[in-house]
């Protein structure tokens, strides 16, 4: 048994990575008959249902009642319902905006800043500081999105969608630290379904658009819809909470690094859609200042200061 466990933390963190990683695929698939705040009420609304479902039997098999999580009180409360509105609500629909103008791969190397600006936030705002590695991290990290901004236009990308995936990240990395602080109070799996519950109210106001687009959509995208909800929301939040509780944090850091080469094979093989070279090569510097600034590439350094590394191995890379 006690091998087993972390044979099992393993497969759910790979699960997880796989189903964030084909994310990108449904959203800039489903962007051809959804627009972006219907696929994200959509989705959340699929997530929220099949939640109910995961969470219950989850529930149910550790003794707890009722099924679904007691609703956070006060401050509990305030904190997921923020971090819910900014990361499941805001942050998705801005996302599906973005991937309606850039390629799926560009999309998912933007994301990827996000961890670099959790660091950045925290050290200028919760007083966590910056040590020599971070802020050669973030520097290299920096360049790589200069590269990725001035990597040329084309079919699959423009200048609208690079300042919508770069909004995107910074939504991301709110919800992290708001999130961050919410774990302070409530379990993951109810700040995760509460979360949701919250981006499902936050996006009503585009529940009228979405039943008149389910209803001339092609079953393919109502499928990729449902995928979303499903996949990379219920289960894929569910297998990481898993993953979490049984492994520590900072060795599952480097399974998000390979989302951006996952999704950038996957858009070539299913959407023929891929980045310039020189947004690759910006990518990669990206990945590597990430890598730095967790301590999977050492930075030689003359002092320590405090660092933010619990902030950025909770970063992951989640569209």
């Amino acid at each position: 048994m006690t091998r087993r466990l972390p044979d099992l933390a393993v497969l759910a963190a790979l699960v997880t990575v796989a189903l964030w990683s084909l994310s990108f695929i449904a959203i800039r698939s489903a962007g051809h008959s959804f627009s972006p705040g219907a696929l994200a009420f959509g989705r959340l609304a699929v997530a929220v249902v099949a939640l109910v479902v995961i969470v219950g039997v989850m529930r149910r098999r550790a003794g707890s009642r009722p099924w679904i999580p007691p609703l956070p009180r006060g401050r509990a409360l305030a904190l997921v319902v923020g971090y819910g509105v900014a990361w499941f609500a805001v942050y998705t629909v801005v996302l599906n905006w973005a991937e309606q103008h850039l390629d799926a791969g560009t999309a998912a190397l933007l994301v990827n800043f996000a961890p670099i600006l959790v660091a950045v936030f925290a050290g200028l705002f919760l007083g966590e500081g910056f040590s020599g590695r971070l802020l050669v991290g973030i520097g290299v990290a920096f360049a790589g999105v200069v590269l990725i901004a001035v990597g040329g236009t084309g079919p699959h990308a423009d200048w609208l969608g690079i300042a919508l995936g770069l909004t995107a990240a910074v939504l991301y990395a709110t919800g992290v630290l708001v999130q961050k602080v919410a774990l302070g109070h409530v379990d993951g799996l109810t700040a995760t379904f509460w979360g949701v519950a919250a981006g499902v109210i936050a996006t009503v106001p585009f529940a009228p658009a979405a039943i008149r687009e389910v209803s001339t959509a092609p079953a393919s995208d109502i499928g990729a819809m449902v995928f979303l909800g499903v996949g990379p929301t219920a289960i894929a939040f569910t297998t990481w909470v898993y993953a979490l509780s049984r492994t520590s944090a900072g060795a599952l850091t480097a399974t998000t690094l390979v989302v951006p080469a996952v999704v950038i094979v996957l858009s070539w093989l299913l959407l023929a859609e891929v980045p310039t070279p020189l947004r690759v090569v910006g990518g990669v510097l990206c990945l590597v200042g990430v890598a730095m600034t967790r301590g999977l590439i050492r930075v030689p350094s003359s002092r320590r200061l405090r660092v933010v590394e619990d902030q950025l191995e909770e970063c992951e890379v989640e569209p």
